[in-house]
Order: C-alpha cells, then sequence, then structure tokens
C-alpha cells in the first residue's frame, strides 16, 4: 500500500487509452501494476516504470484501488470475478475504479455485489480517445460515494481535463457515457455521410472540410474523423467495431426505457455494414468505406 495521496494501483487494461493513463499514473509517483494480454503493451508499460502481473488477482493483492480499462461488461466480469479475478484478494474497503463503457444496470448492480464483499465502486467511464490519454487530458463521467471520490482524487488529478462529478449513485457516470456514445457515433456517421454527398456531387472534398470547420454544421467528430478520410488513413484510433459494440450499447438502453433512437439505429447499422465488410479492425471513421464502396467514389483528396 503507498499513502492516500498516491494510491497502490492494479491496472487492468494496457489498451489503447489505458496504457496512456497508466504512464501517466506512474509519472505522477503512483506504484502501479499493469495486467494486459497483450505482449507489446505490457513491454511498453515496463519501459515507462511500470510493473507487469500475470492475472488481475495477483496484480490486485496489494493495492489500494483497481482502476479497470477494459472493452466492454463481459471483460469488466471476468477481471474482476472470473478465474484470477481481482476481487478475490482485493483488500476490504479498496476501490474499483470502472471506466469501460458498460451499461447503467450493469454498474448499479456491480456496486452492489462489490458492497457485499467490502469493497466501492466508482462508475467512472471516460471519454477523450488515445491522444487525450496519453496527455492526461481525459474527461470522465464518474459517479460513486464521497469516500469513493476522495480515494481516486489524485488517479482522477493525473489522468483527466474535466471530472464530472455525477452524484452518489453508480451507474449514472454510465448512463451519461452512454448519451454521449449516441452523440459521437451520429457525429461521426454524419460526417461520412456528408463527406461522401461532397465527393460523389464533385466537390473539392479538403474545402469542404475547411468550410464546414468553419461554420455551424462543424462538430468535435466532423473535426476530428474527417482528416483521416481526406487522408485515406484508417490506423485505428479508435475501431469501427467499438461503435458496433457502444451504439449496440446505446439501443439497448432506449429498448429497456422504451425509447425510439432512429438517429442512433441507422448510424448502428452503417458502423455494422463497415464491419460485415471486413472493416471492423480499421479506424471508426473507415465507416465512409460503405458510402465509397457503394457509389465507386473516394472522399480522400491529395494534400495541398
Amino acid at each position: 500500500m503507498s499513502d492516500k495521496n498516491t494510491p497502490a494501483i492494479a491496472f487492468i487494461g494496457l489498451g489503447s487509452m489505458g496504457l496512456g493513463m497508466a504512464k501517466n499514473l506512474v509519472k505522477h509517483g503512483h506504484k502501479v501494476t499493469g495486467v494486459d494480454p497483450s505482449a507489446p503493451a505490457r513491454e511498453a508499460f515496463t519501459a515507462a516504470g511500470g510493473t507487469i502481473a500475470a492475472t488481475p488477482a495477483e496484480a490486485a493483492a496489494k493495492v489500494d484501488v483497481v482502476v479497470v480499462a477494459v472493452v466492454n461488461d463481459k471483460q469488466v466480469e471476468s477481471v474482476l470475478y472470473g478465474d484470477g479475478g481481482a476481487i478475490s484478494t482485493l483488500r476490504k474497503g479498496g476501490l474499483v475504479m470502472q471506466c469501460a463503457t458498460v451499461p447503467s444496470a450493469f454498474a448499479k448492480s456491480l456496486a452492489e455485489r462489490l458492497a457485499t464483499t467490502g469493497h466501492e465502486l466508482l462508475d467512472a467511464p471516460m471519454s477523450g480517445g488515445r491522444a487525450r490519454a496519453e496527455s492526461g487530458e481525459l474527461t470522465f463521467m464518474a459517479s460513486g460515494s464521497s469516500q469513493a471520490f476522495a480515494t481516486a482524487e489524485s488517479i482522477l488529478a493525473a489522468t483527466s481535463a474535466k471530472v464530472f462529478r455525477l452524484g452518489d449513485a453508480p451507474g449514472i457516470g454510465s448512463l451519461v457515457k452512454t448519451v454521449n456514445q449516441l452523440l459521437a457515433g451520429v457525429h461521426i456517421a454524419t460526417a461520412a455521410e456528408a463527406m461522401a454527398l461532397a465527393a460523389k456531387a464533385g466537390a473539392d472534398t479538403r474545402a469542404v472540410y475547411d468550410v464546414i470547420s468553419a461554420s455551424a454544421g462543424n462538430s468535435w467528430m466532423f473535426g476530428n474523423r474527417v482528416p483521416h478520410m481526406l487522408d485515406d488513413d484508417y490506423t485505428p484510433l479508435s475501431a469501427i467495431e467499438i461503435f458496433v459494440k457502444d451504439l449496440g450499447l446505446v439501443l439497448g438502453t432506449g429498448h429497456e426505457h422504451r425509447l425510439p433512437l432512429p438517429m442512433a439505429a441507422a448510424a448502428h447499422q452503417l458502423f455494422l455494414a463497415a464491419s460485415g465488410a471486413g472493416w471492423g479492425r480499421l479506424d471508426d471513421a473507415a465507416v465512409v468505406k460503405v458510402y465509397e464502396q457503394a457509389g465507386d467514389f473516394k472522399v480522400s483528396s491529395p494534400k495541398r
């Protein structure tokens, strides 16, 4: 264990965002033990000064906080409660800081389960992508008890630009992240559609990008993802499959509350089409390929 200002951490999930987060925690003086199935991720983390454990249980045995930065609720379940799961060794009173995008109902039930073993949950999904994870400027949509926030204070300070404290009820953070993912997915899909229309109709797509960037039709996702389309560079920063998953979660939440979400449904179909075409592991901006394939044209344009 370490002092309350720099709690010892087991960091589970050294992926696209998790690795940057974990590196920043080491940089800010935390003792961090990482767990990830990827050898390159483990090597990158040890090169940054972190240590590695073989299982979540091994990593959690002598820490104050378990940070979970995996893909979905099934992975959260596995790393906490599966074979070699972290809860089997995390000390009583220890905190689980859950950062994955999961259903709100799952976060609520997880908090209840943790309480039965004397553990706390900070429901803290994050947004910002790999670049902001690496720079320590993520946005957290967090809910949990005042004690949970106090325990995680130095972790949030080392990894975030903004922390929204959304109350003491676990599940609220995950619900707000779900709303964010609805907008993010729809904005990427509509950016792709807009640029496809421009290209198919004969406009200079780089000029269109410049105009929209200075006009009312702009969005953060338009500004961030359209350059990938213009450069025909789909090196995965956030993959198509992430939005297949996240928009599926959005639609499931709408179904739970009997609320129609037609915009999210249309965007989800577009990402499914891209995945079905074999592009699931490409950057999510590659959703524009669905339009390009249908219309036999390219959105990309030579740099001036």
